[in-house]
């Protein structure tokens, strides 16, 4: 059984990272439009403190968090939007607070977690380090909309490791929400991370292939950037296909990223 803390601590090193870009930003900052569509910095961040919240109700309270998916499935197309509208109305102190203390206390739930729980979530139950893991992944992906918001230059981190691992282990996942049949044998994916070091993921001899940079992959899965600008490689039509439709995030596939230099 993996000790889930080495996940914990990175994501909490990711969530303090984020709070260090937006503390100090003025209101007219946090009404900043980012590259998700009517999303501002505020709604960024109100979304992120909504998952969390929604987290520590899965790891807490089953009940509630049960509850809070009946309501996602009453209203799939707007639910998410409605959480990050309603935190985005709060004043940026009030909402900065919020975020600060559900992460905290979801970062003490998991470290509490009894070994091998398992949680319900959107998607399969998840396990502590499951869950900080998709929670490390959502805070980077939207920490990106926040920066470039910004116009800051995040420097990527090996903490990346985290969202690379989601996004290979993610794969059938894609397939099934594209209403496709994931390929019966593994792949081959090979990544290079921000230190240099090689992620290895699957047969090393499989035919079916994907090579390149760790911090691409991510920007892939978690549909921060179009495939036609990223330096990722497949080998093999079944490698192919899953670059075209990866995602690392439950729920229903998002439009992406359309490539640099597309009309708007």
């Amino acid at each position: 059984m993996a000790d889930p803390t080495p996940v914990i601590d990175d994501l909490r090193a990711e969530s303090e990272e984020l709070d260090l870009l937006v503390a100090e930003l003025s209101p007219g900052q946090w009404a900043l439009p980012t590259p998700a569509p009517g999303w501002t910095v505020a709604h960024q961040i109100a979304h992120l403190a909504w998952t969390d919240r929604s987290a520590l109700l899965a790891v807490t309270d089953a009940d509630a968090f049960r509850a809070l998916v009946g309501k996602a499935l009453a209203a799939p197309d707007s639910f998410v939007d409605e959480g990050a509208e309603e935190g985005a109305r709060r004043p940026p102190a009030e909402l900065l607070a919020a975020w600060r203390e559900g992460r905290t206390a979801l970062d003490k739930a998991l470290r509490e977690a009894p070994p091998g729980a398992r949680f319900p979530w959107y998607g399969p139950p998840m396990s502590a380090a499951s869950m900080a893991t998709a929670r490390l992944m959502e805070t980077w992906a939207h920490g990106l909309d926040v920066a470039d918001a910004l116009g800051v230059a995040r420097t990527p981190t090996d903490r990346l490791r985290h969202v690379a691992r989601l996004g290979v282990r993610t794969r059938d996942f894609a397939h099934t929400v594209h209403g496709l049949t994931p390929p019966a044998e593994e792949f081959s994916v090979e990544l290079v991370a921000p230190t240099g070091e090689l992620w290895a993921y699957g047969p090393e001899d499989a035919p079916q292939r994907v090579t390149g940079p760790a911090l691409d992959f991510c920007l892939l899965v978690t549909q921060r950037a179009h495939r036609s600008d990223l330096a990722l490689n497949a080998a093999g039509p079944d490698a192919d296909r899953w670059l075209d439709i990866a995602q690392a995030f439950a729920g229903p596939s998002g439009g992406g990223r359309p490539p640099k230099g597309a009309p708007a």
